[in-house]
């Protein structure tokens, strides 16, 4: 499968399975998102894989909408701010490099027939403290994983996304 094939299998999933991730392949998304580039390589970045029923029913409580219930596993995407690059003007680059390490995630987890979704609309404070998280991290993002119900059409792309002309504009901008 070439990569673009590999994006466009990516969806997002609701529904999932009944059935446990093996830990070969939770590796290995975890080492896609290790491997994921970060802003001046300070890789300020740390995954808390949820799998624990207690646990999880807990960071899941975060969360408004009851189908995350249905993941066999949880990861939060966390990072520190202390850790994180500043650029010159101040902006800081900890959402970029949890962006970039997510997605490194949700393609693996598509190549090895996975499903997942970004989850970031949660109330980042309460999983903060659920979590334990230390003062200067931040809890990102959240990517619920496991074996979807139904396979993602990756034809939907020709009717979903905007036309490649409307996105790209060439030595200046213009729309």
């Amino acid at each position: 499968m070439t990569f673009l094939e590999l994006a466009k299998w990516r969806c997002s999933v609701r529904r999932f399975k009944k059935q446990q991730v093996e830990e070969e392949k939770l590796l290995k998304i975890l080492e896609a998102g290790r491997v994921a580039p970060s802003a001046c390589n300070y890789q300020p970045l740390h995954f808390v894989v949820l799998s624990e029923e207690k646990i999880k029913a807990r960071v899941v409580s975060t969360y408004s909408e009851s189908w995350i219930k249905s993941a066999p596993v949880i990861i939060a995407v966390c990072g520190d701010h202390s850790l994180s690059w500043k650029r010159e003007d101040g902006k800081d680059h900890l959402d970029i490099d949890a962006a970039i390490a997510a997605d490194h995630m949700t393609l693996q987890a598509a190549e090895l027939g996975l499903g997942t979704c970004w989850v970031c609309w949660f109330d980042a404070m309460k999983c903060h403290s659920i979590l334990k998280l230390p003062e200067t991290y931040e809890a990102i993002a959240l990517l619920p994983l496991g074996y979807p119900e139904k396979p993602c059409d990756p034809r939907r792309h020709d009717k979903t996304r905007k036309e490649l002309r409307s996105l790209v504009s060439w030595d200046r901008f213009n729309v």
